[in-house]
């Protein structure tokens, strides 16, 4: 992981373990997020609704969505609930199952949230960027998920 990457891993870690709400640490990560990434547009948490095999849109940082539903399953979000493993899309558009929430993004990135090793929730970056994702991304996003787990 890049230098950059693990200081604002530090920093998010330090929201994580804080003694804010969950809804208060979720927005306040979002909003580090895009603002300290100049490649991170868009940044939200969607969390499972069981019983109704749905994604709900949960804090987030950016322009607002009409997507704050998602079925398991649709577009690159359901994709990863139902596989577990984090997705990079670098071209919106050469992906089948893609759902657009602005004209504007060009990549996405979406890592799950596992708690004992059951998906609870997602991260969903999206971005004004062709192709800027690399494995510091996801790494970093990993391991900030993974310190987010006991916050669901």
């Amino acid at each position: 992981m890049n230098i950059t990457f693990a200081s604002l891993l530090e920093k998010a870690l330090q929201l994580v373990s804080s003694e804010k709400s969950d809804q208060t640490v979720l927005f306040e990560i979002t909003t580090l997020l895009e603002q300290e990434v100049a490649h991170y547009n868009w940044v939200g948490f969607y969390t499972l609704d069981k019983p109704n095999a749905m994604l709900r849109l949960g804090p987030f940082s950016g322009l607002p969505t009409e997507h704050t539903e998602i079925p398991v399953g649709k577009g690159v979000c359901g994709q990863v609930a139902l596989s577990l493993k984090p997705k990079i899309v670098q071209d919106v558009r050469k992906e089948d199952n893609y759902i657009a929430c602005s004209l504007d993004v060009k990549s996405e990135i979406v890592i799950p949230i596992l708690k004992n090793g059951e998906f609870v929730a997602e991260i969903d970056i999206d971005s004004n960027t062709p192709s800027p994702f690399t494995a510091d991304d996801e790494q970093f996003l990993v391991a900030l998920c993974d310190a987010l787990a006991n916050r669901f």
